[in-house]
């Protein structure tokens, strides 16, 4: 049995958050790469030259990636023989207001979504939440500094059960259709089927933390992100909504249990500065 420290959480947020901002994740960088092999479209294999040429000027000159620097998503998973304090996630927001003030990157957090739109002036408060999980022994982090246009361009609705995994698809590629030039693509697209309203955006959220170029263990989700990764790429939407093969690069899949009268679904869009990194406690 151990028990995590909430001064340990805080001090790996404030490490990451400045690596985070100006560091692409190296399966991001390598499925770009692999983009820009692949592509054929001019416009689009220009947009994938640029994109991975600002990733390596971000990283040489440690600037962020992108303007927006997004809010700051902390889940913690831990296993069945981890003890968490009621206080764990206590030093979060003096490292993240820490961080963002040494790094000097942008603070876009609002004191409140409709009453007092003022800035909270240190991108406080960062959003933190528990995963328990079923790994002996294990304690691990998860952070993710998430932009508003991707963020803007998700959804959560409610199908009804009858709607099937063709409903999904539709609702999928509606959002696409609507949505997908304001996220940034190459997207990544995290799935979320299942839970109740309130829990599947959080499914779909945590399946934006595998890695793009990780195949699900389970072969029916795996064949089910291969199918969506396809469709959406069959859109033709491209890299930064100019045309091209790679719209999305990749699709990941997280599902749940539900009630038997509901099939929820969340969307959540990843732009192509996917800024999230897993660290092991």
């Amino acid at each position: 049995m151990r028990t995590l420290d909430p001064k340990q959480i805080g001090e790996v947020v404030y490490q990451a958050i400045p690596k985070l901002a100006c560091e692409l994740p190296d399966d991001i960088l390598a499925g770009l790469q692999s983009a820009y092999e692949a592509e054929d479209n001019p416009r689009g294999r220009e947009i994938l030259s640029l994109l991975t040429r600002n990733a390596q000027i971000a990283k040489d000159d440690q600037v962020p990636l992108c303007q927006d620097t997004g809010t700051v998503w902390v889940c913690l998973e831990a296993g069945p023989d981890v003890l968490i304090p009621g206080d764990i996630f206590s030093c979060v927001n003096s490292a993240v207001a820490k961080a963002y003030t040494e790094a000097k990157l942008r603070k876009s957090l609002l004191r409140d979504a409709f009453f007092d739109r003022t800035n909270t002036q240190d991108n406080t408060p960062a959003f933190c939440e528990i995963h328990l999980v079923d790994e002996p022994g294990v304690a691990r982090l998860h952070i993710m500094l998430k932009g508003g246009g991707s963020d803007n361009a998700s959804r959560v609705v409610m199908l009804a059960p009858g709607a099937g995994k063709q409903g999904i698809i539709d609702e999928l590629l509606d959002c696409l259709d609507h949505k997908a030039a304001n996220a940034c693509p190459p997207l990544i697209i995290g799935i979320g089927i299942g839970a109740t309203f309130d829990k599947v955006g959080g499914l779909a959220k945590r399946a934006l933390t595998r890695p793009v170029n990780q195949v699900h263990p389970d072969p029916q989700v795996a064949a089910f992100e291969a199918e969506l990764l396809s469709i959406v790429n069959g859109t033709g939407i491209g890299p930064g909504a100019l045309g091209g093969k790679t719209t999305a690069l990749g699709v990941k899949v997280n599902t749940a249990p539900c009630h038997i009268a509901a099939l929820p679904l969340a969307i959540n869009m990843g732009c192509s500065a996917m800024r999230r990194g897993t660290y092991e406690l």
